[in-house]
Parts: structure tokens; sequence; C-alpha cells
């Protein structure tokens, strides 16, 4: 199965709202007026897309004024490339730009965070990358004990201090193992908040700093880990996350089909934040680079 079949497997809830939808709008051969453009932007924003869709139909409306678009065909390949540009520009996956690189990884509870860093050191050991993945999430009972066995799962190493340890000392350990044994990435694990929780977001700044003190650049990253499944809720979170530690770049993950993906469109217009990977199952090699062609035309495929 390729990308593109697997995401449209991940996105059969959005694919069934908004493509079936546009389908339905033209049914019967039905000719575009403003009732159907208000339909569809109706449509659109209960497919998860938010406000953004009044501005996918002004710009549809403006089209077919000008004798642009005339049917349901027209419609498609309009949104696909006005969804398309608001994702973009795409780049390659990541390179490391320092030896080590250290990857700062946040989240809420429970929105697959741990599961997303064993998929990233499986993938980056997978290429041969040394990598040493450092368990600061010592608020949760036995998070650096699950941490291990996919550690152990991916074959990269780990640093992990007991249950209540200080974060930022696990931070600092991992940091100071990698730059002496010459690891080329450090991927920092934290505990999952809630973004609403101030003494927890403090620590997080304070983890952010102590990497900062210990490794000039550091953190080089931090990837927000967003639930697909969350919809625009994923919008506030990134907000709140963003204006904590200056989150950098996304992670997608459950994309299966109880996904909702408007949200990652406003996220990357509004925060700027791009998408630099997305999990699509349950195994550690079902793990992407983001393809924003893939991923629109597995929204509006037909």
């Amino acid at each position: 199965m390729g990308l593109l079949d697997r995401i449209k497997k991940s996105l059969v809830r959005s694919r069934t709202a908004l493509s079936d939808g546009i389908a339905g709008l033209f049914r019967g051969g039905r000719e575009m007026d403003a009732a159907l453009l208000g339909e569809l932007e109706a449509l659109l924003y209960s497919s998860d897309l938010g406000p953004l869709a009044t501005e996918l139909v002004g710009e549809l409306v403006r089209r077919h004024k000008r004798g642009e678009i005339k049917g349901e065909a027209d419609v498609r390949a309009s949104l696909r490339a006005d969804l398309l540009a608001r994702l973009q520009p795409a780049g390659p996956e990541y390179a490391f730009p320092a030896r080590p690189t250290v990857i700062l990884v946040v989240g809420v509870n429970g929105s697959g965070k741990t599961t997303t860093i064993a998929k990233l050191a499986y993938r980056y050991g997978a290429r041969g990358h040394s990598v040493l993945v450092g368990a600061c999430d010592t608020y949760r009972a036995a998070a650096a004990d699950q941490l291990t066995i996919w550690a152990d799962r991916s074959k990269v190493e780990i640093v992990k201090k007991g249950d209540g340890a200080d974060p930022a000392a696990v931070a600092f350990e991992a940091l100071e193992a990698a730059t002496v044994l010459d690891y080329e990435v450090v991927i920092l694990d934290t505990a999952g908040r809630l973004h609403t929780q101030k003494p927890l977001m403090d620590e997080l700044r304070k983890l952010h700093k102590v990497a900062q003190k210990k490794l000039a650049g550091a953190p080089h990253e931090v990837w927000l880990v967003l639930d697909a499944t969350a919809g625009q809720n994923a919008l506030a979170q990134a907000r709140f996350f963003t204006e904590a530690v200056q989150v950098t770049g996304v992670i997608v993950a459950k994309l299966d089909g109880t996904a909702r993906a408007g949200a990652l469109f406003r996220i990357r217009q509004e925060l700027g934040l791009p998408v630099r990977y997305v999990g699509t199952g349950e195994g550690k090699e079902d793990f992407e680079v983001f393809d924003p062609e893939a991923f629109v035309d597995a929204i509006l495929a037909g």
C-alpha cells in the first residue's frame, strides 16, 4: 500500500465529509449559484476547516464570476490548489544541523507523544544515525519504563532517572552523554501536559532553558505532537505551546479513520508551523514524512 493509499484510509472521515459532500451538492447536474456556494461554505466549515471555509469560498466566488469555475471538477481543482498552497512549502525530511542535534518533543496527555518519539528514534536509527533518547517525563508513573521498552525495540540508547526526578536534570545528563559519546541526535521526551496547566508549562520552559545553557543552539527543534482526532482544539494547543516554548514544527499522531484534518491548514497558515511527520498506524514503521499533496488529495479524492 502506497503513502497516498495509507493516508486515504486514515482520512476516511474527512474525505467522507468533504469529498462526498461536494459530490452531493452537484448531484443531478445542479448549476453553480449563490445558494450552492452558501451550502458549500457550510460544508467546508463543518468538515473541520472552520473559518478557513469563508476564505476558500470567497476565492471560488471570484473565479466563478470570471467564468473560470463552472462545475464540480473546477471546484475540486480550485480547492485542491488553495488547500495545497496553505500547507506549502514542503521541504525534504529534516536534516540534522548540528552534532548533536537536540529535538524537544512536547504535547498534551494522550496525544501519542511517547509512541511518536519511539517512531522517530526508530526511523533515524534505521537510517544509520546514532540516537539517544532522554526520558524527561518523570511525573507519569512508569513513563520512563514505557519509553525504555520502545527504545529497546528501536535499538537506541536511553537516559532516564526514577519517578519524580527533576526533568531538567535528565535533559542535562542526556546532553552531557550525547556530547561525550558523539551522538548525532538527542530526542527529549517531556511530561504530557494540558496546555492550561501553568506549573507544568513553566517546567517545560525550564527544561528548554537548561538545554540552551548546556549546548549552544539547543534545542534545535521543538516538535509538538497533535492527536489527529482533536479537531480544532489542536489549533488552541499549538497556540499555547508555541507561546511557551517556541514550537518549530508539528507531528500528527493517530492519523486513523477518525482523524479530523482541517486544523492543520490553520496551524500552518496562522502559526507558520510546518507538519514534519504523520503517524499512520500502530507499528514503529508506520511513520511518514508529511506529504502535502498526498494529504490534500486524500481529503478531496472523489
